[in-house]
């Protein structure tokens, strides 16, 4: 991706308008998605959230485990957070 957006600069300005605002769409999508993979997210402070409520906020709202697990929630981090395998919705 990278070698291609040091690509189009040179390629938008000889390319007539119709391909120029193609070619300046493709570089602003790259460079999006370039930024997107250069994002970094705490995932060790989230987790840490998560486990301090995520007991009480299933208790409260009929939420599995099984639900838990479905959207992806490690079941290291359900069993830190006091989940049980056990509890059931509604």
């Amino acid at each position: 991706m990278k070698a291609r957006v040091s690509e189009l600069p040179d390629e938008i300005a000889q390319a007539k308008p119709l391909k120029r605002v193609h070619l300046i769409q493709e570089l602003m999508d790259l460079e999006a998605e370039l930024a997107k993979e250069e994002e970094t997210v705490d995932i060790s402070g989230i987790e840490s959230d998560f486990i301090s409520i995520a007991s009480e906020y299933s208790d409260r709202k009929g939420i599995s485990y099984a639900a838990w697990r479905e959207v992806g929630v490690p079941a290291s981090v359900l069993k830190a957070a006091g989940v049980a395998r056990t509890r059931s919705a509604g």
